[in-house]
């Protein structure tokens, strides 16, 4: 089966990987069926509880402000374009919908420190209090 002789006397050394691929096939297909049931049983707590009903209990918190200066300096508040004034009131009507509203400050690094914080403390004299500053995240090589 290996190898078979021809008329010459010469052995000829074929392998023949239809079994090899036939079985890496049915343990792939082994392999997906099983990660399907482990992924359910993980995403399912360990013990159940049933959870009694709330009037508030499918609340999610609420969306925060944006705000993003660009490296030309331009303001964006929830993605549209702004000048200081508009900030500030889409900061009071936001704050007057949501009280604690939170703030999400995305500036250009090249972005003068001043500017950013002139801008935090557009949005803290809203009585938007929970401000953060976006960033991301450092790779380590």
């Amino acid at each position: 089966m290996a190898g078979r002789v021809s008329r010459d006397d010469q052995v000829v050394a074929e392998i023949n990987v239809t079994p090899l691929v036939d079985i890496m096939l049915v343990l792939l297909i082994i392999f997906m069926l099983t990660s399907e049931e482990i992924a359910a049983k993980v995403q399912q707590p360990a013990i159940e509880v049933d959870l009694p009903t709330a009037s508030s209990g499918g609340q999610h918190p609420p969306t925060p402000l944006t705000v993003l200066i660009s490296k030309s300096g331009e303001l964006y508040c929830n993605g549209a374009r702004v000048d200081e004034n508009a900030l500030k009131l889409q900061a009071r009507q936001a704050h007057a919908a949501t009280p604690k509203l939170q703030a999400v400050v995305s500036a250009d690094q090249r972005v003068a420190h001043g500017v950013v914080i002139h801008i935090v403390d557009i949005l803290r004299l809203e009585q938007i209090e929970q401000v953060a500053i976006n960033t991301k995240a450092l790779t380590i090589e």
